[in-house]
């Protein structure tokens, strides 16, 4: 194990030049503190867990400290922000550190939110406050320990430093990990503004550095387009079977690897709502859940665009075609493992449909209703789960069909069990959860979001002495507003 003196920086992106980024120092925030650390994360960049504990590690994190090779930049990129483009965005309060080489030979961004006005803060003050830090920490380590693909967490470190959003806040500095930021809006920066060269530029570091196998096609652009419609089509497959919602997928926030970041208003499904709007900001309910898979199509559309300078438009429409297709064989798949079937039937969509309507109709409690449904034998699991839907009549004929394509597997209960309990999580990042404990961490007191994560960490085991982050949320819980400011 490493100790935070012995990274080793190969800052690939900052070598682009001037073009891609501006040299920006981190603003310090006042008396920082660790709020949390993730031990998982730590790993990636061979940290010894240790470390976090120095103090050391609070000052390199809140921008008092720099390693001597690292190279902060603030990215330029652009984006369509609810279907409308904005020209120029870019980092505006986050900034690349650099690139950490680990023993394993992986390069990890190491990108540090909130760390202070760059030339593309807009007016803002470019800090992040504590209770958005808490929420993106909570939701990347909660994804990945999903199996969703999403950008990691380093550690969350707070400040006495003031900030105004409604009211008076305190900063705070997210450091997140991925193996690249560039994002959708990358390419449509330099489509739009017609630098050309920065174009090619920008697509040959992506593919030696993120996609070197598509070098080995006969065409490498059209290659790298699929894979990433195919990235994405998976990821959005994770997000609707396992009811998460972004909230923000403006293409400035789609990242080019297929991989959730940027998190803003992002909510989990407590009762099952396709209809279901997370962003208080969203009146038009653009990116409502069942809304993703089709804006996900749209980002995709729109990445293409900035593509035709190396791909014909024959052939981007024809990658375009098959994200649909992708995404279904995805879903579908995921969704036969959350009800324990192991084997392919033509009728799996429509039982699946079927189902989702009927929880749409109730108050089903949509990750409970999974995890319950694999507690015991289908008749007695189903006869307990059936007192929560209204269309009774519907839920029976429904549960009868489950019953018969459960009983032609021929699994015996502990089999389906041991299946149904590896992807259906005991445990979920809820609003209300992070709620109370970004309102313990607001008062200086950082053990509930530590406990929140640790139990996050292992959502699909049960966990002796944490049943109540399993329990149905209160009506309160429910209704909260989360706003992009957040």
């Amino acid at each position: 194990m490493k100790s935070l003196t012995d990274l080793t920086f190969d800052n690939r992106f900052a070598r682009l030049g001037d073009a891609f980024s501006t040299e920006v120092l981190p603003e310090p925030i006042a008396e920082p503190r660790l709020v949390i650390a993730s031990t998982s994360a730590l790993a990636l960049l061979d940290l010894d867990p240790a470390e976090a504990e120095e103090p050391e590690f609070a000052e390199l994190f809140s921008g008092h400290k720099l390693w001597e090779n690292a190279e902060p930049r603030a990215m330029v990129y652009s984006g369509h922000q609810f279907g409308s483009y904005n020209p120029r965005l870019g980092d505006g309060r986050g900034l690349l550190l650099g690139e950490v080489l680990n023993n394993a030979g992986e390069h990890w961004d190491l990108h540090l939110k909130g760390a202070g006005q760059t030339p593309y803060s807009r007016m803002g003050d470019g800090r992040a406050v504590l209770r958005s830090s808490i929420r993106e920490f909570l939701a990347s380590e909660a994804l990945h320990a999903l199996g969703i693909p999403s950008n990691r967490a380093l550690c969350v470190t707070a400040s006495s430093t003031p900030v105004w959003r409604e009211k008076q806040e305190r900063a705070a500095m997210l450091l997140r990990l991925a193996p690249s930021h560039v994002r959708f809006g990358h390419f449509e920066y330099f489509y739009y503004t017609k630098q050309t060269e920065q174009l090619k530029q920008l697509g040959e570091h992506v593919l030696s550095c993120h996609f070197p196998h598509c070098l080995q096609q006969p065409e490498p652009y059209p290659a790298f387009f699929r894979e990433v419609v195919e990235r994405n089509a998976e990821l959005i497959a994770y997000w609707q079977a396992y009811g998460f919602c972004h909230g923000v997928m403006n293409t400035d926030n789609m990242s080019i690897l297929g991989i959730t970041f940027d998190y803003g208003p992002y909510a989990f499904l407590d009762d099952f709502d396709a209809n279901h709007i997370c962003n208080h900001s969203d009146d038009s309910g653009r990116y409502s859940f069942s809304n993703q898979v089709p804006v996900a199509h749209w980002n995709l559309c729109a990445l293409a665009q900035a593509l035709t300078p190396f791909i014909s438009v024959e052939v981007l429409r024809e990658t375009l075609n098959l994200f649909l297709p992708l995404y279904q064989a995805h879903y579908l798949d995921l969704m036969r493992r959350r009800l324990g079937l192991s084997q392919a039937d033509e009728n799996d969509m429509a039982l699946v449909e079927r189902l989702l309507q009927l929880m749409q109709d109730s108050p089903v409690d949509y990750t409970r209703f999974f995890r319950e449904l694999g507690d015991s034998a289908p008749s007695v699991a189903l006869k307990r789960l059936r007192e929560d839907f209204i269309d009774l009549s519907g839920f029976d004929a429904w549960s009868a069909d489950y019953q018969a394509r459960s009983a032609a597997e021929g699994a015996s209960q502990a089999e389906r069990q041991s299946r149904m309990h590896a992807v259906n999580p005991r445990y979920i990042l809820r609003n209300y959860l992070a709620q109370l404990a970004i309102d313990a961490a607001e008062q200086g007191d950082y053990s509930e979001v530590r406990r929140l994560h640790a139990v996050l960490s292992k959502p699909f085991e049960e966990q002796p002495g944490m049943e109540r982050y399993a329990e149905r949320p209160p009506e309160w819980g429910k209704r909260l507003e989360i706003s992009c400011s957040s």
